[in-house]
Order: C-alpha cells, then structure tokens, then sequence
C-alpha cells in the first residue's frame, strides 16, 4: 500500500514499486462526487488531472466509478481483477465509505490483498479510509456530506489495512491543515494511535514493514 498525504507525493517511484513493473491503474474518484462535474472536468483540464498525471508517468489509467457497483459486487471483482493498482483520490472520507460500503469494495480490497493480487495507494482521504476508524477525521470532513443515491448511515469503520489512524495535510501549505491540527489534538488527547503526515509524505506498507516516507524535517 502506499498511503499519500496529497496526490502522488514525493514518493512516487516506491509507488511503482510496489506495482512491480505492472501499468494498469484503477482511479476512485468518489470522494469527490459531491462538486458537480462541470466543475471537476474544469479543474482536471486546467489545474490538475490524476489520469494525466499517472499517464506521464507510463501508466494506464482508467476512471473506476464505484456508484456503477453499487449492489453489484460482482462486476466489481471483475473489474478490480483487471486492474494492478488502485488510486483512490481525496475529498469527503465519508462520502468514499459509503460508496466503499455501498458497491462492496471494502470486502474486496481486503480480498485481493491477501492474495497479493493488487497494490491499494491513495491520498488524502484516500488513505484515510484505510485505517480502521474514522473517528477524529470528522475534525476535517462533514461526515454527512451526501450525494443522490449514497446511503445516508454513516459508516465509521474505516478498511483496517493498517492499524493507526492517518491525519493528512499535516504542518502543509493546504486548506485543511488547521483541521489537521485539531484532528491531531484528538487523538493525542485520547492516546490513540496515528501517523500525521506532510503534503509530500507517504506511507508504504509492504507485508508488516510499515515505512513513513518524508523529506520533511520533524
């Protein structure tokens, strides 16, 4: 897994790595579904693209909209059976749960990585929702964000890939880095385990080594 605080990092050829030679890119963009799409395909074709992104970089990508999956975990397995890794972009980490939740995702990411069968990279709330709860990220994202045809019970459980929780934008030139703050002053108040990190920063986990990524001083 490799677990961004924001779009690629400064890491992105463990990312590759860890792909193993493969190209095949799968991007989850439903953390974003709640902006209209007149106004992300502008933001895509004027500040900032993952497809295009991921293709300079001699991927294949392809856009895998979970809404199309939901109640169909099925045609999901399929579709996630053609693809090597899985690029799940940020926004509201609630509103990508549900959509997790809603086309089965969740129980086939667990699948296919216990098969070695597909490398999960994310960032923002993209790796968030990797961790086992979502408690504390509702300091950053309105976890009653909905779109038409989303499940409006929240979903706190997070994937439980990795066992701490993530605090992106952390000490970042970004607009949630005050949320990050609070978010992070959460769970220090209440001992709980977390990996605050930098725009910049990555967490790769291969097998049980965990490794934080960063070219940030502490």
């Amino acid at each position: 897994m490799y677990l961004s605080s924001y779009r690629l990092g400064d890491h992105a050829d463990r990312l590759f790595d860890l792909m193993r030679g493969k190209r095949r890119v799968g991007i989850v963009a439903n953390a974003l579904d709640f902006i209209p799409d007149d106004a992300r395909q502008r933001y895509e074709a004027t500040i900032y693209s993952p497809a295009r992104e991921m293709s300079d970089l001699g991927a294949r990508p392809e856009y895998l909209d979970l809404r199309a999956y939901f109640g169909k975990s099925d045609a999901l397995e399929q579709a996630l059976e053609e693809i090597d890794l899985v690029w799940v972009l940020g926004g509201n980490a609630f509103l990508l749960r549900r959509a997790m939740r809603q086309s089965g995702f969740d129980n086939l990411i667990l699948k296919f990585l216990r098969e070695d069968a597909i490398v999960y990279g994310g960032f923002s709330a993209g790796a968030v929702v990797a961790t086992a709860t979502l408690k504390g990220i509702d300091l950053m994202d309105d976890p009653h964000e909905l779109v038409a045809g989303y499940d409006p019970t929240i979903t706190w459980e997070g994937l439980g890939l990795v066992d701490f929780s993530i605090v992106p934008h952390y000490r970042s030139d970004h607009g949630e880095a005050e949320a990050a703050e609070r978010a992070v002053a959460y769970f220090e108040e209440r001992s709980l385990p977390f990996r605050a990190i930098r725009d910049g920063d990555a967490i790769v986990v291969e097998g049980d080594t965990i490794s934080v990524l960063s070219n940030a001083s502490r």
